[in-house]
C-alpha cells in the first residue's frame, strides 16, 4: 500500500523529534555545559544552551518567542492538515513542511520543560533529569541545547585589509542541534525546488489515499 503524504509528513515529524529529543537528552545528563569533545578537526559536540532561535541567535523577549514559536507550528499543522489531499502538492513539498515542522518542535519542547525537568549544576557536573530539588526554571523558559558544531576552515585575515585585518574568520561559526538542521534543511529545499508551491495555488481535486 502506498503511503500517503500524510502519513509520510507524521512519520517525519515524529522522527526527527524523537532522534532530536534522545540526543539532547544524552548530551544534557553526559556532558557539562561548555564541554567539547572533538570527532574530527572539522567536527566536534560542543555543549552549549542558547535562550533565542535558530543556531543560538538571541531575539527579544524569551516568553513571547516560545508563543511566537508555538502560533507558528500550530498554523504549519494546520497548513499541513488542509493540503494532504491535495492532487496538486508535490511529496516533496509535504516533507519540506514537515521537517521544518518537527524541527520548530523539538525546540519547543526544549523551551517549554527543560526548565522544569533538568537542574543546572556548575561545569564540571553534569545535569539531573527529573532532579530531586526541582529544575532550574518555569514552564515556557527553559533553554535550548545545541551541541552540532563544524568549525571546517579557518584563517586569519591579512592586516592590510581595513577593519578585519588580523582578525581570524571561521567556517562555520554557529553551534546547532538537530531540530535546527531540519529547519535549515526543510527551508532551503523548500526554497529551491518548491517555491511555486508557496503562491496558494487553486486547490485542485483531492487525491486518493
Amino acid at each position: 500500500m502506498k503511503l500517503s503524504r500524510g502519513y509520510l509528513a507524521l512519520i517525519i515529524i515524529l522522527a526527527v523529534i524523537i532522534i532530536d529529543q534522545v540526543v539532547k537528552i544524552w548530551i544534557k545528563t553526559h556532558f557539562y555545559l561548555g564541554e567539547t569533545h572533538e570527532v574530527t578537526s572539522w567536527f566536534q559536540i560542543h555543549f552549549i544552551e542558547n535562550n533565542g532561535m535558530a543556531f543560538g541567535w538571541e531575539l527579544g523577549s524569551k516568553l513571547l518567542l516560545t508563543l511566537f514559536r508555538v502560533v507558528l507550528t500550530a498554523l504549519l499543522i494546520v497548513y499541513m492538515w488542509k493540503l494532504r489531499h491535495r492532487s496538486d502538492i508535490k511529496t516533496g513539498y509535504m516533507v519540506c513542511l514537515a521537517l521544518i515542522t518537527a524541527g520548530a518542535i523539538g525546540n519547543i519542547i526544549d523551551c517549554a520543560f527543560y526548565g522544569i525537568i533538568f537542574n543546572n549544576p556548575a561545569p564540571p557536573e553534569t545535569a539531573v533529569l527529573f532532579p530531586e530539588g526541582g529544575g532550574y526554571g518555569t514552564f515556557l523558559h527553559g533553554r535550548v541545547v545545541d551541541m552540532l558544531y563544524f568549525p571546517l576552515v579557518s584563517w586569519y585575515w591579512p592586516d592590510w585589509m581595513p577593519w578585519i585585518g588580523g582578525e581570524r574568520f571561521e567556517f562555520f561559526q554557529p553551534v546547532f542541534n538537530i531540530a535546527d538542521a531540519a529547519i535549515s534543511v526543510g527551508i532551503i529545499a523548500l526554497l529551491l525546488f518548491y517555491r511555486h508551491c508557496l503562491s496558494s495555488p487553486k486547490p485542485q481535486p483531492e487525491a486518493a489515499e
